[in-house]
């Protein structure tokens, strides 16, 4: 490369990455989410197409991998937010997370891979995603100043964008060749990766909290005094209990039902993410035309609206699959303009010393919701048929704006 590029180069690469310390951290972050979308197809595959998984064992699935969120979220944030170094926590949280992944095709091998031991894999890697979470928000705003949060949210989820598109095919092209087990293998080594990334960022992180105990009732206290989070908790919880009734069933739906095989379902999902690509390109340019406060609001229509086109799918099988394929890409566009607001809009008023705290209680409610809502989905599915709770899931999402359109939330223009 020559001298008078690398300036011209430079101008193509947006600031925070030209930061280091940012830059690994993204880099890191950005390889485990695509072997986390790999496993997000892979392990509900093997329940269905080799363990012969039923509605409720797919609840049960679903809800084993979320249970951790209810169970350790208050506790690991409460015990985060006195330790000074939670870049190492993370780290030693990433490598447990390959170990237990590891343990899917060496069981397979040995022949003693049962759905028991699928639900034992999934409670451990869900067990350690909490704790790496409840210290990952204190290292984000470590590295990332107030007014940068818009475009480092953006970032992360371009991210997360972009792993769904090659993610999702990568997912079902590998069960296809490979088998799920073994499909597995790359989110373990990414969460490897992603271990020696995060170890190689150098940043200074908040003094830990000095108060004694782990003072468990202050993060829920914060949320609940709070205007603004206690409303963004109580929207995203209402969304999040139906919609995990949504994903526990969707997989079974669409493989039983519409008869979409998997290398097809994992293509359709990466090319349908598009959308979610061209959300998390846009959700600046969006929130500085509009207003942050109003694209948190749109984000939760537009993120489970589209989804209704899943249970709604029927006809000619292009038609199944244009439907399938146009309910995701609306609804990705959706959870990345959603998820960029309202990742921003939380960091900026939750203050430092209780950030681990706040994200363990609202981890707790948040994602404590979502084994509720896998099982209610498993059991619905069972007692009244998939298609039938699909219905009622995709509906009942909607109802999580409500409780924005009554917040200070729609008239905040700026963070």
């Amino acid at each position: 490369m020559t001298a008078t590029a690398t300036p011209a180069t430079r101008r193509w690469v947006p600031p925070l990455l030209r930061q280091t310390p940012f830059r690994r951290y993204w880099t890191g972050q950005s390889v485990a989410l695509l072997g986390d979308q790999i496993t997000e197809l892979a392990l509900p595959l093997f329940a269905v197409l080799v363990a012969h998984a039923g509605p409720a064992e797919m609840g049960y699935l679903t809800a084993a991998a979320l249970a951790p969120n209810l169970l350790f979220s208050l506790l690991f944030g409460g015990w985060a937010d006195r330790r000074p170094y939670k870049r190492t926590i993370m780290v030693a949280a990433d490598v447990a997370r390959a170990v237990a992944l590891l343990a899917v095709p060496v069981l397979y091998l040995l022949d003693a891979l049962t759905m028991t031991q699928l639900y034992l894999v999934a409670f451990t890697v869900g067990t350690f995603s909490v704790l790496f979470e409840v210290c990952r928000t204190t290292l984000f705003v470590s590295l990332v100043s107030r007014e940068d949060f818009l475009p480092a949210n953006a970032l992360l989820n371009g991210s997360r964008a972009f792993s769904s598109v090659a993610g999702a095919s990568a997912g079902g092209l590998l069960v296809r060749l490979v088998g799920a087990p073994f499909a597995l293998l790359l989110d373990a080594v990414s969460f490897v990766f992603s271990a020696v990334m995060i170890a190689r960022v150098e940043v200074t992180e908040p003094t830990p909290s000095a108060r004694r105990g782990l003072g468990l009732r202050e993060g829920l206290s914060f949320i609940a005094r709070h205007p603004v989070m206690r409303a963004a908790v109580s929207a995203s919880t209402t969304l999040n209990l139906f919609n995990f009734m949504y994903l526990a069933l969707v997989i079974l739906y669409v493989t039983t039902e519409l008869h979409i095989t998997p290398d097809v379902l994992g293509l359709g999902m990466g090319l349908a993410a598009v959308g979610a690509l061209i959300g998390a390109a846009v959700a600046r340019r969006l929130a500085e035309r509009f207003g942050v406060g109003p694209l948190y609001v749109f984000g939760y229509l537009m993120f489970p609206a589209p989804l209704i086109l899943i249970p709604l799918a029927e006809g000619p099988h292009w038609l199944v699959l244009a439907m399938v394929f146009c309910a995701e890409f609306l609804s990705g566009f959706g959870v990345m303009v959603l998820d960029t607001a309202g990742g921003s809009l939380q960091a900026s008023v939750i203050p430092d010393e209780l950030r681990a705290r706040v994200t363990g209680a609202h981890r707790t409610i948040n994602y404590g919701i979502r084994p509720i809502g896998a099982v209610i989905g498993g059991a619905l599915g069972t007692a009244l048929g998939v298609r039938e709770t699909l219905w009622i899931a995709t509906i009942g999402a909607l109802a999580g704006v409500l409780w924005l359109i009554v917040s200070p939330i729609p008239h905040m223009r700026r963070l």
